[in-house]
């Protein structure tokens, strides 16, 4: 992505950021919603004109090109060794969350029974890992994507179904902003496909919303996890009652 692309990509985030439309911009500069749409689409755009727009949004000028610089190509997953290494230290998997929640080092002292020294110590070896870039006065970024999510069937995956999955499911569900869904279906490959893919629309939105909701204030936001699966299944309770089939008939995920 060039230099043009990465300050607009910052530019249109942080105009969500504040509420901003495409249509409200347009008011406030004095042209049309479509120029505007159209001035962006195009991925390119004087300085004059890109300080003009951050003056009429009320962001600043330097926040934008200095967010822009600090944009570099994430990965999307940890490597087996990190992941394992995570595992072996309980209280860095905690940090590890916490970073990615984007929680600052008061926040978790505040919250957890760890002192500053083991904070500031758990960081650093996050920053050895790869996961965040240390900062000065114990500040970090991430250096893994908006899209991050861990192997599939990696050792975080293989801890949270023995520790956490059940943990999970004693919720009732039931409060604001809570649901839980179990709907079964029958379905051909190319489909069962498509609903991956809309999943994974589905976690970029989540980390756009977590994003956004980063300008609020802390007391304004709270703690929520989406846990989602989709696999060819059958509860085993269910699928002792089934009737035998001839062996002809049977497929791997029908055993």
């Amino acid at each position: 992505m060039s230099s043009p692309e990465l300050i607009l990509q910052v530019l249109r985030a942080q105009l969500r950021g504040a509420g901003i439309t495409y249509k409200l911009l347009a008011e406030r500069i004095g042209m049309s919603e479509s120029s505007v749409k159209r001035m962006f689409g195009q991925q390119d755009m004087s300085l004059s004109r890109l300080a003009h727009i951050c003056k009429a949004a009320g962001i600043g000028l330097e926040d934008v090109l200095r967010a822009a610089a600090d944009v570099t190509p994430h990965a999307d997953t940890l490597t087996l060794p990190q992941e394992t290494s995570l595992i072996a230290h309980p209280k860095l998997l905690l940090m590890a969350i916490c970073c990615l929640g984007h929680w600052t080092l008061e926040q978790v002292v505040e919250t957890y029974h760890l002192t500053e020294p083991e904070c500031i110590g758990l960081l650093a070896e996050l920053d050895r890992l790869g996961l965040i870039q240390l900062k000065p006065l114990n500040r970090y970024s991430m250096r893994v994507s908006n899209a991050f999510h861990w192997l599939a069937d990696g050792p975080v995956q293989q801890y949270f179904r023995a520790h956490v999955v059940a943990d999970y499911f004693t919720g009732h569900f039931d409060a604001a902003g809570e649901t839980l869904l179990c709907i079964p279906a029958r379905l051909s490959l190319p489909s069962a496909q498509e609903m991956v893919h809309k999943i994974q629309q589905l976690a970029g939105e989540l980390a756009r919303l977590h994003q956004g909701d980063r300008r609020l204030a802390s007391a304004e936001r709270d703690g929520f996890t989406l846990l989602l699966g989709f696999q060819s299944w059958e509860f085993g309770a269910f699928t002792a009652l089934r009737r035998p089939r001839p062996a002809h008939q049977i497929g791997p995920r029908n055993k």
